[in-house]
């Protein structure tokens, strides 16, 4: 019922009913409805409280008590540039008054320019790019190109991986978060990547783990048939699954064997892309062109949802006379496209792939490895610019973990507490079994990064107390 109707039938004189109680705090209306009303992924409904955040700025979020939290997590690993760049919101400001969508049908300026600096940045021939609204679906459109170029079926996918939650891409994950979703879409075979720490192949070096996994990928392709294979699916550097870095040989391991037997080389650089790994492209630290990369998250640092595949020439080749079969409503969109040429812009003029590199070699390296020494609780150190790893163990000899494999409820419980040390403390972490990642935006600051990491070393005695090795 409109104002005007409402007067017409009470009057001038009538005046709105006092309010029975005191009028609640923004953060408790937003926490009472999000209870009442959203529906949270990955999660039990009735046993989660999420915080509630009022802001964000560099790389601090804050909540409505005040309570400021250095983000070693980046949200989800895609706050590349950090919160709120100035550059960044004045650029969807811009778009947003001048042309805010467009059919994938028409061309349009952001769309364009967007692809041509992702191309650019792009390794080899990968010149065409494919936009999405974020990484599942880059992941279902790449493995649809592949199968459809070569004809075939099959899809190798590593265990200890994670591709998305759509059909698909969740068929190809590697992790207990595929388990509820089978079975799922057919032809994927899975296979064991590098992982020395815990190696399926019994290695002994970096060198043996690279020649040992790629063999391993060689028996399987003559096992399953050369010619039924049409892709090797692999995150470049492994993200939630523990930062699991590929030794030196073993990309371009998997890029010969591509080659040798026609199979389509697809690189998931959703989370690895992007400055994370202080590269442009993760793949660029080992000089090995794929076939198809995945992105998104640090393309835009997610504030507008973006994905894609970038392509080569020779993939895209396959549809120059027959149509691709898929598309997106909001592929190429003019908001997230525009956003994604102002954060390739803003990389650049602020030197933040390198800044990452530098990070990574210089502070939280070193800092990390400084941890390991004083905690018992810390089996190994990983990563790259600033996408690493800390794996806590009850013993290191032995390596037994600090909490079980897909630890929940009781068993987890030294990982709740160390998270909660972190949090208390002004850190929000990134965890996942056993593990916590140090994960900060690209952006982020030395004297930041010190920061968390002391932090970081009040919490371990958290870990530490588990410990019961020598």
């Amino acid at each position: 019922m409109t104002t005007e109707a409402t007067r017409e039938l009470t009057g001038p004189e009538t005046s709105a009913p006092e309010p029975s109680g005191p009028e609640p705090s923004a953060q408790e209306r937003v926490r009472h409805d999000d209870r009442a009303h959203v529906f949270h992924s990955w999660s039990a409904q009735g046993l989660i409280d999420p915080l509630p955040i009022a802001s964000a700025q560099g790389s601090y979020f804050t909540d409505y008590d005040g309570n400021r939290y250095l983000d070693f997590s980046s949200q989800l690993v895609n706050v590349n540039i950090g919160y709120q760049h100035p550059k960044m919101v004045a650029a969807i400001q811009e778009q947003a008054a001048r042309l805010t969508t467009i059919s994938p049908a028409f061309a349009n300026d952001a769309r364009s320019e967007a692809a041509r600096l992702i191309a650019e940045l792009a390794p080899g021939d990968l010149d065409r790019v494919f936009f999405t609204n974020g990484g599942a679906e880059a992941t279902e459109n790449a493995v649809r190109m592949a199968r459809l170029h070569t004809g075939r079926n099959k899809v190798l996918a590593a265990y200890r991986s994670y591709h998305g939650a759509t059909a698909g891409a969740i068929a190809l994950t590697g992790d207990p978060r595929r388990w509820p979703s089978e079975p799922g879409v057919p032809g994927v075979v899975r296979y064991w990547g590098p992982y020395l720490y815990r190696s399926a192949f019994h290695s002994q070096t970096e060198r043996e783990e690279s020649a040992r996994a790629v063999q391993h990928l060689r028996d399987l392709v003559t096992v399953e048939g050369p010619a039924t294979v049409a892709a090797i699916i692999l995150e470049t550097v492994v993200g939630t699954n523990g930062i699991l870095v590929p030794p030196d040989g073993y990309l371009q391991g998997v890029r010969d064997l591509c080659d040798e037997f026609g199979i389509v080389m697809i690189a998931d650089e959703v989370m690895a892309g992007f400055g994370r790994c202080g590269e442009w492209f993760a793949v660029d630290h080992w000089d090995v062109t794929p076939d198809l990369i995945t992105f998104a998250k640090g393309v835009n640092s997610g504030y507008v949802p973006l994905g894609g595949v970038v392509i080569s020439e020779r993939v895209a080749r396959s549809f120059d006379r027959r149509p691709f079969p898929g598309g997106l409503t909001y592929s190429g969109h003019p908001l997230a496209c525009a956003s994604a040429v102002a954060s390739i812009s803003i990389f650049k003029e602020e030197g933040i792939v390198e800044h990452a590199r530098a990070l990574g070699e210089d502070v939280i390296g070193p800092g990390l490895r400084e941890l390991a020494e004083r905690h018992p609780a810390v089996g190994e150190v990983r990563g790259l610019g600033v996408f690493w790893a800390l794996e806590l163990v009850r013993d290191r000899q032995t390596r037994e973990p600090l909490v079980p494999f897909n630890a929940t409820g009781a068993d987890a419980s030294p990982m709740t507490e160390f998270s909660a040390a972190c949090k208390e403390r002004g850190l929000w972490p990134f965890t996942h079994f056993n593990r916590t990642h140090v994960v900060p935006p690209c952006t982020t600051s030395a004297e930041e990064v010190r920061e968390g990491l002391a932090i970081l070393d009040e919490a371990l005695e958290v870990a530490d107390r588990y410990y019961t090795g020598a």
